[in-house]
């Protein structure tokens, strides 16, 4: 095989790396700003002094800046406002799978971080004109991340070689994992140092940077590239020449009745259910539950996204060593490393509804469900190119577009379970997670499939007829 190190491949795994820690960047910001934006609720503190957990701050008392706009919205508004982004992220799914496969994913990758980038900076400016503004500006982000993981998908399955896949895909994806890591601490920061409106302006202004790379540095195939090693390109070509088709048209009846692909849908939903509960509401646990002020808020809530982003680039390693090097079958390696990513993370979900307020272990606890997690990224996640690489592009469209749901319905399914912010409320909510989770891993491991599919590869029409 051709070196890794500064080869094209592993170049656009890198460049695509930071692309993903910039659009998670921009999705979860406003996770932690809203805390800040909110006025915060003073009839919330009579009726709830029975079971919630002692304050405890630490000692810092840094003067904290206050400048920044506050609004009154209450937890419903909240609820639409973090769900809104999901709106305009599930339109843009399919779509994008399609146009991926036509026109190729680089610009569509490079157009959706910049089109979110763009929306980013204007947020400040959409919440003050009200809060219809601030909805549409993120349900507008929401459409130009859509587009940008199918994109992804669909430029793998021209760059990745099959033994490779785990590993390159689970580096260009971890950068989801680390841009939550760093912009939940940092977003908190900035709200307390500097202006709640810094946390828009600085991660949009990034995003628009990384544009500039990507358009120069990257390339939709290896046949197009202007860098890359005659050896590289033959390695890639070679590797991938009885996988893909060649035919125009997309089988979309054969595709959409193929279990295996439901399979991928089932697991992702489930999945996504849980992560994305997690993602807009942990923030708030943290501090109307286990009561934390922001400060320390900010790293706790980003603990779980590191490990699980540990998780991911190892799981990759070891799932392409499984298959490579000891002869495990694809379909074993997918089904082993979903379940352990889905029922790890349902069982440690549960115990943490249920520790009262010893906040250590409801954080080692979170982090250990979501570390878990991250082996679903060389599970269920990236199954797609086992069963079509030709139309991973487009098939992720579908898988997440079902896997957005979640995003919409979960956080307001929460918000409205949790208005007395109990305990036992919160403990509904982890118990809903972790059993879709289970359904999801349990019904992947029964459906899914390794091999390409018949309806994928170009002589798939020459045997029906």
């Amino acid at each position: 095989s051709v070196p890794a190190c500064c080869s094209a491949r592993y170049n656009l795994a890198l460049l695509a790396f930071f692309g993903f820690f910039l659009l998670y960047a921009l999705r979860v910001n406003l996770s932690v700003a809203l805390v800040d934006m909110v006025e915060p609720n003073t009839s919330l503190t009579k009726n709830t002094t029975s079971n919630v957990c002692p304050e405890h701050s630490s000692t810092i008392n840094t003067p904290r800046n206050t400048t920044g706009k506050k609004y009154s919205w209450d937890a419903d508004t909240q609820g639409w406002i973090l769900g809104s982004f999901f709106y305009g992220y599930i339109v843009t799914q399919i779509p994008g799978g399609y146009l991926a496969s036509k026109i190729g994913g680089k610009l569509l990758l490079g157009f959706g971080v910049f089109g979110t980038s763009a929306f980013t900076l204007l947020t400040p400016l959409a919440a003050d004109l009200g809060v219809g503004y601030l909805i549409a500006v993120r349900a507008l982000e929401g459409l130009g991340e859509g587009v940008t993981f199918p994109a992804m998908h669909s430029m793998w399955s021209s760059w990745a070689p099959p033994l490779e896949r785990s590993k390159l895909l689970s580096i260009s994806y971890a950068g989801a994992q680390l841009g939550t890591v760093v912009s939940l601490p940092l977003s908190g920061l900035i709200c307390y140092y500097m202006n709640w409106v810094y946390v828009f302006y600085i991660f949009g202004a990034l995003g628009v940077l990384w544009f500039f790379f990507w358009m120069w540095l990257v390339s939709d195939t290896p046949d197009t590239h202007k860098s890359i090693s005659h050896a590289e390109r033959e390695y890639i070509l070679s590797s991938l020449k009885d996988q893909l088709s060649t035919q125009k048209s997309v089988p979309w009846r054969p595709m959409l009745e193929s279990l295996p692909l439901w399979a991928i849908v089932v697991a992702h939903f489930s999945y996504n259910w849980t992560f994305y509960t997690l993602l807009t509401l942990l923030p708030t646990y943290m501090k109307e539950i286990l009561r934390f002020d922001a400060q320390e808020n900010g790293f706790l809530s980003a603990l779980p996204y590191f490990g699980c982003w540990l998780c991911i680039i190892l799981s990759g390693q070891i799932a392409d060593y499984l298959r490579e090097k000891q002869k495990f079958s694809t379909v074993c390696v997918r089904k082993c490393f979903t379940l352990i990513g889905m029922i790890g993370p349902a069982v440690f979900l549960v115990a943490a509804g249920f520790i009262g307020c010893n906040y250590a272990l409801a954080v080692a606890f979170v982090t250990i469900s979501t570390t878990l997690g991250g082996f679903c990224t060389s599970g269920y996640s990236i199954n797609h190119l086992d069963i079509a690489p030709s139309y991973a592009g487009i098939l992720l469209g579908i898988t997440n577009s079902f896997a957005t749901i979640p995003g919409m319905v979960g956080p307001v399914i929460a918000k409205s379970l949790t208005h007395n912010n109990t305990v036992g409320e919160w403990q509904t909510v982890f118990y809903i997670a972790a059993s879709i989770n289970l359904f999801g891993a349990i019904f992947f491991a029964l459906f899914a499939s390794g091999e390409v599919q018949d309806w994928a590869v170009s002589g798939y029409h020459l045997h029906r007829n």
